[in-house]
C-alpha cells in the first residue's frame, strides 16, 4: 500500500513508541519502572489493609488517604503494565478506543486526585480551627460524599476530551505516538484539522484544577497557620503542625512534578524527547511510591501497626 506523508487517515490503533530516543535501553529501563510500580502497589494495598484492620484509623483523614491509595493504584495500574509490555515484549499497539481509555483515566484520576488533597486540607482545617466540631463537620457521609464530588468533578471535566477528539478530530498524520502512554498532548499533535478547540480545553482545564486547587489549598494552610501561632506554648504549635507534615509531603510529591513536566511541555522546546517522557512517567509514580512511604513513617498509628504486623509474621515464619 502506497502512503504519503500529506495523507490523513483514521487510524483503527495506535503505535507506542515507549522512551522515545531510548529504545535500546528499554530492556535496561523495565528494571527500575518495574520495581517502582511493585513498590506503588505493594505500599498502597498495604496502607488500604492497615487501615481496614485497624479500628483507631476509621477517621476522616485515614479515609481520604485510602481514597488517595485507590486513585494512586489506577493512575500507576493504567500505564505501567502497558509500558512494560513495550519495555519487554515491544507490545506497542494500543487501539484506538483502549488509548481513549487510558487518556481519560490518567487525566481524570490525576484531577481526582488534586481534589481529594482538597478535602484533606479541608479536613486539617477542621480538626485544628474548630475542633470542637470536627467529627460532626467531617462525619463519615460527609467525607463519602466529598469523595464522591471528586470523581465526579474529574470525570466532568475530563469526559469531554476523548470525546472531543473522537468527534471532532477522527484524521490522523501518522498512527505513531511518540510517548509510552496516550497523553492527551501527545495524540492532539498528530491529529489533522483545526486541534485548537481541544488545546484550549485541555489547558483550561489544567489551569483549573491546579491553580484553583492549590490556592484553595494555600488559602486553608494560611488560616492553619494563623491558628497554629496562637497556640500558648511552642510545643503545642509543633504538636498541631505534625499532623499537617504528612499531608503538605503528599502535596508537594504530587504537585511539583506535575508543574514541572507541565513548564518543560510548554516551554523546553531544548529538552531532548527522552527527558520529557521520563518526566511524564514519573510524575505518574512518584506520588504512588511516596505517598505509603511518607504517610508510614509519619503517621504513628500506621506505623505501630505495620510493625506489629512484621513482628506477628516474623513469629509465624
Amino acid at each position: 500500500v502506497l502512503t504519503f506523508h500529506n495523507v490523513c487517515s483514521v487510524p483503527s490503533s495506535f503505535r507506542l513508541t515507549g522512551i522515545p530516543g531510548l529504545e535500546s535501553l528499554h530492556m535496561w529501563l523495565s528494571i527500575p519502572f518495574g520495581s517502582m510500580y511493585l513498590v506503588a502497589v505493594v505500599g498502597n494495598v498495604t496502607i488500604l489493609a492497615v487501615i481496614r484492620v485497624e479500628r483507631s484509623l476509621h477517621q476522616p483523614m485515614y479515609f481520604f488517604l485510602c481514597m488517595l491509595a485507590v486513585i494512586d493504584l489506577v493512575l500507576s495500574t493504567s500505564t505501567m503494565p502497558k509500558l512494560l509490555g513495550i519495555f519487554w515484549f515491544g507490545a506497542g499497539d494500543i487501539s484506538l478506543d483502549a488509548c481513549m481509555s487510558q487518556m481519560f483515566l490518567i487525566h481524570c484520576f490525576a484531577t481526582v486526585e488534586s481534589g481529594i488533597f482538597l478535602a484533606m486540607a479541608f479536613d486539617r482545617y477542621v480538626a485544628i480551627c474548630n475542633p470542637l466540631h470536627h467529627t460532626t463537620v467531617l462525619n463519615h457521609m460527609a467525607v463519602g460524599r466529598m469523595g464522591l464530588a471528586a470523581l465526579l468533578r474529574g470525570i466532568l471535566y475530563i469526559g469531554p476530551l476523548p470525546l472531543m477528539i473522537r468527534l471532532r478530530l477522527p484524521l490522523y498524520k501518522t498512527h505513531i505516538i511518540s510517548h509510552s502512554y496516550c497523553e492527551h498532548m501527545a495524540v492532539i499533535s498528530l491529529t489533522c484539522g483545526d486541534s485548537r478547540v481541544n488545546n484550549i480545553y485541555g489547558l483550561s482545564i489544567g489551569f483549573l484544577v491546579l491553580i484553583l486547587d492549590s490556592v484553595a489549598i494555600a488559602a486553608s494552610y494560611v488560616m492553619i497557620f494563623r491558628a497554629v501561632m496562637g497556640l500558648t506554648t511552642p510545643e503545642a504549635r509543633l504538636k498541631t503542625l505534625g499532623t499537617c507534615g504528612s499531608h503538605i509531603c503528599a502535596i508537594l510529591i504530587f504537585y511539583v512534578p506535575i508543574a514541572v513536566s507541565s513548564l518543560i511541555h510548554r516551554f523546553g522546546h531544548h529538552v531532548p524527547p527522552p527527558v520529557h517522557t521520563l518526566l511524564a512517567n514519573f510524575y505518574l509514580l512518584i506520588p504512588p511510591i511516596l505517598n505509603p512511604i511518607v504517610y508510614a513513617i509519619r503517621t504513628k498509628q500506621i506505623r505501630e501497626r505495620l510493625l506489629q504486623i512484621l513482628k506477628r509474621e516474623a513469629k509465624i515464619s
